[in-house]
């Protein structure tokens, strides 16, 4: 055998080792975040299941007319305060929980509930968002490969997943809510300088006019007709994620807090 070849195959040995060293690298820490999403679905699914109990009054509450912390969440906010709400789509791997870190919102791009590093992270509440503040909640989350985080929004571009799915359960830390689905867009995140409608841009939503703006440019965008015309005063949820269909390209899921 040449030297030549002999170098070539210790070159693609390596190579090979590697590639499958890195591959059980990522399997690995998929597996970790996985076995973790799980343990705090159990602990979510636990509290749920005993339906009731006393209030857990948190730091949050600073008076008494104010509302009480739901129970359920009574084990996962000590264990991390940045908890602020817990999101459920049935027919998805979508059961996590929802968080918003007070000092750095981009925070749980990375981290985990622990708030170790992942690539996971979690999903996680938009800068202007506020759980007891303002009407409209933006909700970001990651589309990964592995299937898990927000990837599984991709099923409502088939409007006969949305039909067999057209609610979803997102529980704040004061109440449980169920959301109904307005529109499912196809989007863009755009230059500062672009005059282009934005959905994420919620901040700039505060007026009735800005209001029915905003719903109008979402329905124009929809990929299909819900029959769900929200109004001034009604509660939103935006889901998005990235969609990679177009540079730059993110995929929401707009709905209401249903009566």
């Amino acid at each position: 055998m040449s030297k030549i070849k002999k170098v070539l195959i210790a070159v693609s040995f390596l190579v090979l080792v590697f590639s499958l060293a890195n591959i059980a690298r990522i399997s690995l820490w998929g597996y970790a975040d996985q076995v973790k999403i799980e343990e705090l679905a159990k602990v979510w699914e636990k509290e749920s299941d005993k339906g009731g109990g006393e209030a857990f009054a948190s730091p949050l509450i600073t008076k008494a007319n104010e509302p009480v912390m739901l129970p359920e969440f009574r084990e996962l906010y000590e264990r991390n305060p940045d908890i602020v709400g817990w999101l459920k789509i049935n027919g998805t791997r979508i059961e996590y929980p929802v968080m918003q870190n007070p000092q750095d919102d981009q925070y749980y791009l990375d981290h985990d509930f622990d708030k170790k590093k992942s690539k996971l992270g979690l999903p996680f509440l938009g800068e202007h968002s506020r759980i007891n503040g303002p009407d409209i909640l933006l909700i970001h989350g990651h589309h990964m490969k592995n299937g898990w985080m927000f990837k599984d929004l991709m099923k409502y571009k088939q409007e006969s997943f949305y039909k067999e799915h057209a609610t979803f359960q997102f529980s704040t830390l004061y109440e449980q809510e169920e959301y109904e689905i307005v529109a499912v867009i196809l989007s863009q995140v755009y230059r500062k300088s672009d005059d282009v409608f934005k959905y994420y841009q919620i901040e700039k939503v505060s007026t009735p006019a800005e209001f029915d703006s905003y719903v109008q440019n979402i329905k124009k965008l929809a990929l299909y007709e819900t029959g769900i015309t929200p109004r001034y005063g009604d509660k939103l949820v935006v889901l998005s994620t990235c969609e990679y269909s177009t540079e730059n390209g993110r995929l929401a899921v707009i709905a209401r807090k249903r009566k």
